[in-house]
């Protein structure tokens, strides 16, 4: 990841401050935490870990001297407060443990009336967006914060944009004939052919009443603040899923909001509940797995 030189005042802020390149590890996913085939539309994830950041530790037994920053590919979240997420939690598990065919049928209608409420100028509301999802090559998506973090002096949600014309190319691209593991496939294909650039953009809060930080959904209108560009993520070409990486990707590897400095702290209900949720499933897997936490302090503590 290199931060961009010459950035604006407000902009060249905590790990962005000055131009420097920094070693990156990421992290594609799929947002339910059981195993599902691909033929379900589900949202995808986008972590990266920037490895050697300096700075106070917001959570110092983590160890290493990381930032994780945690995006998915839609703006807002459908339960953007801890009272909103509590009613719609009973939805999301029922939904989830719904027959296949019932989830690609509750998508389908939601990307429906989606579409219909775009037609007539208007924003789909934050649930909408969450049940409307499809089966989009995930590496050609735009991914966000969703939530806020504090970014230096300022508050900011963060997004990561395809950049190279190699995922340009694969935005909106609708992936046909989908099987059990799809997305791992067509990422795997991609990028054992090819390296890729993507953006990472900042979009700074302006106005705290139509820019709320307690609400991760609500919309932040780019008319008040639009994402701007600053760092570039490369990626080279590599096999992402070897079987050493699969085994490190598993046991040992974690990303969490509240592994990072003080400069990027998450902000508002969501973020603070995440601190506890991750902290816990993180120590449940590695029991289970038998492995220790362990932080990489450099691309070469990752296999190949």
């Amino acid at each position: 990841m290199t931060v961009h030189d010459g950035l604006s005042a407000e902009l060249a802020q905590g790990i962005f401050a000055s131009p420097k390149t920094y070693e990156v590890v990421a992290r594609l996913s799929s947002a339910p935490g059981d195993i599902h085939s691909d033929e379900v539309p589900a949202p995808r994830g986008f972590a990266i870990k920037v490895i050697g950041v300096p700075g106070d530790r917001l959570s110092p037994d983590i160890g290493g001297e990381n930032q994780d920053f945690l995006m998915v590919n839609f703006p807002v979240l459908a339960f953007g407060t801890i009272p909103k997420y509590k009613q719609m939690l009973g939805l999301l598990e029922k939904n989830a443990h719904a027959p296949d065919f019932f989830q690609r049928l509750v998508a389908g209608v939601a990307r429906g009336a989606k579409d219909a409420v775009e037609a007539v100028g208007k924003v789909p509301s934050a649930t909408l967006e969450g049940l409307a999802r499809d089966n989009n090559h995930p590496l050609g998506e735009t991914y966000h914060t969703q939530a806020a973090v504090r970014f230096g002096d300022h508050v900011a949600k963060l997004s990561l944009a395809p950049k190279s014309q190699s995922v340009r190319d694969l935005t909106g691209r609708d992936l046909e004939d989908v099987q059990y593991s799809t997305m791992r496939d067509v990422i795997g294909d991609f990028f054992r052919a090819n390296g890729t650039e993507y953006e990472l953009r900042a979009q700074l809060c302006t106005d705290l009443e139509t820019m709320p930080v307690e609400d991760a959904a609500v919309l932040w209108e780019e008319e008040k603040s639009p994402h701007r560009a600053i760092a570039t993520l490369r990626f080279d070409s590599q096999d992402p899923y070897s079987p050493p990486r699969q085994v490190f990707g598993d046991d040992v590897l974690s990303f969490n909001p509240w592994n990072g400095v003080e400069a990027h702290r998450p902000l508002g209900g969501i973020m603070r509940i995440r601190r506890a949720a991750y902290e816990r499933s993180s120590t449940y897997r590695h029991a289970q797995n038998d492995r220790p936490r362990t932080e990489p302090q450099a691309l070469s503590d990752i296999p190949d």
